[in-house]
């Protein structure tokens, strides 16, 4: 994950944690100061109402009691008003009512009371009785009989005390004692006593408030009360609920206002961050530009520094890694130009040995050259050793080089003259765009300089040469024999002459060829073989990678030199038909047997410069993407440099869809070692001159450990083949390349 994503996260996680908290703190805050402004604003209701109703509720079937509950209760601003009883007063007149029989003013009741187990009841005292009675206490001579002047009616009250069963009221038989002038009776009435004496209510609305809202947060709203009562004595309570839906509307606009907030907040945070990351991670995108530049080997530095202490500080630490890095590989360059030029360079002569002749060659075949190859070489140099010191010796075979060398510059063209020495006193030529004519006049002239020099030395002979057409359907040795072959003719013409082949002498037919190649690759009818087995040579041995042989018979069932079979295939342009039915097999075989290690497959750079072809490599790969990373195409060293352009294309394409390259046959002659990193290799596999008989030679031992610390520092793994000798697998082994194939 990014960093920046990272910082988005914990940003946002830290941003909700806080908010959480704060929402948590505010709504919990707005939520008691409701229940408490809610409940005060109902307690003062209650008792504003029971002072109100304090002058009424002698009479607690005033109409004007109700008057008053059901204007507050409008309001809406209470669940409920409701008004109860404390005080069961009942008088004669109801009890008398209650009869319908008894209820004209002839009758009084004379006994009243109820089964115990509805209460008791008790008589109240009359204001005419406690009038009379207090003016006695004030006065002795005041008797009862005073008071009949006073037309005041006589109205007896009493009072239901009930039992706790029955504290709520209910329907209460009463049993009377009534009489008149002329009897008396005993009767029941049934009497419905209500503890509630009025009850308004107002419906709780939710309108704008959700259901899940009002679920999550509970509303405590107590019911406040206040007492009235009448004289002395309590004779009502006043209970007012207050109304949950105004709360509960306060409460959730509070919490939507404060997510409002929060989420607008967040966005303008987040898109501050956006702008503040985007300014600070770009010295880090640099910083990562840079270390990939590393790691493809363009060793790069940071210019503008950024203002971040800390990342200023990382800027600093690579760019001065990047110039030593820089350092160390000029330094492994230099030295391994020098150990290149050393092993390809005669010490004597200073002529390039055979090892460049053959590079030369293969760059001839991929060019499709034209030209002579001659071979050249000192008679009986050997006896002449024997009889003259070494420093005669490399006096004489200095001065015969001279003399090629003076023939040679006698052209104008003489640069497309190459001569090589291959050991002792055998020399090759190569006479680039040279037809028969020009070979056969230079053939002479050196003739001419070997006889004069044979005079100098008083010798009979000095050297004879053999020329050859360069051919470029064959191959390097099939070259080198026929070269030998004409070598042998001119010893047999006379003294220091020469014999030149001509294209007659060449060995099949080409409509020949052209029909056998074309029956080949149109039939599939070659084999795969998978030799050069490589192994890890640091730990145990793993089979790191295999090769992919092809192997093709001709008409008398004898093996084509591959050389011979791709380049006749390339003339008549079926080597791209050739490598996509090679590629086709080797597929197959590794899907059938479930191979786990690498197979490489060796391509043509006709093949890599075809669109078409690298287009239907792409299809074929990620038909078979399971086995993708386990393809490595091969490409030889001196086909790279022909086009660099198409092979840094097929490169991109192959990795794009996950297989692998690897460039075999490496020699510094045609990758230049400081240019090696402007390729993305994943392999290199040594040319096998490199590590033959490297336990002898110092300097390919320091050549190849070079090779190894450079590709190291590249990330590209060192590979080398056919190490048959044991003391030289002893010894690259010791070097700790990458991998070995015996």
């Amino acid at each position: 994950m990014s960093l920046s994503k990272q910082l988005y996260i914990i940003i946002a996680f830290i941003f909700f944690i806080i908010f959480t908290g704060n929402f948590i703190i505010s709504i919990k805050n707005t939520k008691e100061y409701l229940e408490v402004e809610s409940q005060t604003k109902a307690q003062d209701t209650a008792t504003s109402l029971g002072m109100s109703l304090r002058p009424l509720i002698k009479d607690k079937k005033d109409p004007e009691i109700e008057s008053i509950i059901k204007a507050i209760s409008n309001s809406g601003f209470y669940k409920e008003i409701r008004l109860e009883d404390s005080d069961y007063i009942i008088n004669d007149y109801e009890l008398l009512d209650a009869t319908s029989t008894y209820k004209n003013d002839n009758w009084k009741i004379k006994k009243l009371f109820v089964e115990s187990k509805f209460g008791y009841v008790e008589k109240i005292q009359s204001d005419y009785e406690l009038s009379e009675q207090l003016l006695q206490l004030e006065d002795d001579s005041i008797n009862s009989d005073s008071f009949d002047d006073f037309n005041v009616e006589n109205f007896e009250r009493y009072r239901y005390i009930p039992t706790d069963a029955y504290k709520n009221g209910g329907k209460i038989p009463f049993t009377l004692t009534i009489t008149n002038e002329n009897e008396t009776k005993d009767i029941v009435v049934k009497l419905d006593i209500k503890k509630i004496l009025l009850e308004e209510k107002r419906d709780i609305k939710f309108d704008s408030v959700p259901a899940w809202f009002i679920d999550l947060i509970p509303l405590e709203l107590e019911e406040k009360f206040s007492e009235i009562s009448d004289g002395w004595k309590k004779s009502a309570v006043i209970f007012v609920s207050p109304n949950p839906g105004e709360a509960y509307a306060k409460l959730f606009k509070q919490a939507k206002n404060s997510i409002i907030y929060a989420f607008i907040a967040f966005i303008i945070s987040m898109i501050i961050l956006f702008i503040f990351v985007q300014y600070l991670l770009r010295p880090l995108k640099r910083i990562e530009s840079l270390a990939k530049s590393i790691a493809l080997g363009k060793f790069e530095t940071i210019d503008e520094l950024p203002w971040t202490t800390e990342i200023k500080h990382v800027s600093i630490a690579m760019n001065d890694m990047s110039r030593k890095i820089e350092v160390i590989i000029n330094k492994l360059n230099r030295n391994l130009q020098t150990l290149s030029e050393k092993l390809s360079q005669d010490e004597l002569t200073k002529l390039p040995l055979k090892t460049t002749f053959e590079t030369d060659m293969k760059q001839m075949f991929i060019q499709k050259g034209k030209g002579y190859i001659l071979k050249i070489k000192i008679n009986a140099l050997s006896s002449f050793a024997k009889t003259h010191t070494n420093k005669e010796v490399n006096s004489f075979i200095l001065e015969f080089t001279d003399e090629i060398k003076n023939v040679l510059k006698e052209k104008e063209d003489n640069k497309k003259f190459k001569f090589y020495r291959f050991f002792g006193s055998e020399f090759m030529l190569i006479l680039e765009d040279c037809d028969y004519s020009c070979s056969e006049k230079i053939c002479k002239n050196l003739k001419n300089s070997f006889n004069l020099l044979a005079n100098k030395h008083k010798v009979t002979e000095i050297a004879h040469i053999g020329a050859t057409p360069f051919n470029t359907y064959s191959t390097t040795p099939e070259m080198l024999q026929a070269t030998n072959e004409a070598y042998e003719k001119a010893k047999l013409i006379g003294p220091n002459d020469y014999f030149i082949r001509d294209n007659n002498d060449l060995i099949r037919d080409m409509e020949e060829w052209r029909d056998l190649i074309f029956t080949i690759i149109e039939n599939n009818s070659f084999e795969i073989e998978y030799i050069n087995d490589t192994y890890c040579s640091k730990d145990e041995e793993i089979l790191l990678m295999q090769e992919a042989f092809t192997s093709a018979k001709d008409k008398n069932n004898k093996n084509i030199p591959i050389g011979t079979f791709v380049s006749i295939a390339e003339k008549y342009e079926k080597i791209v038909d050739f490598d996509m039915a090679v590629i086709s097999k080797v597929i197959d075989y590794m899907v059938i047997n479930d191979i786990k290690h690498d197979i490489m497959i060796n391509l043509s750079l006709n093949s890599i410069e075809d669109e078409e072809f690298i287009s239907w490599l792409e299809n074929k790969i990620f038909t078979n993407k399971n086995i993708a990373s386990q393809l490595l195409f091969s490409v030889t060293a001196y086909a790279v440099i022909k086009d660099i352009k198409g092979f840094k294309n097929f490169c991109d394409k192959v990795h794009n869809v996950g297989a692998k390259i690897i460039v075999k046959r490496f020699e510094s002659k045609f990758i230049p070692l400081d240019n090696i990193k402007d390729f993305n290799l994943d392999f290199i596999r040594l040319a096998r001159d490199y590590t033959t008989d490297i336990y002898l030679d110092t300097s390919k031992q320091s050549f190849v450990e070079s090779i190894q610390e450079l590709a190291n520092l590249l990330n590209i793994k060192v590979y080398c083949e056919n190490v048959n000798n044991n003391k030289d697998y002893d010894m690259v082994k010791k070097i700790k390349i990458d991998g070995i194939s015996r």
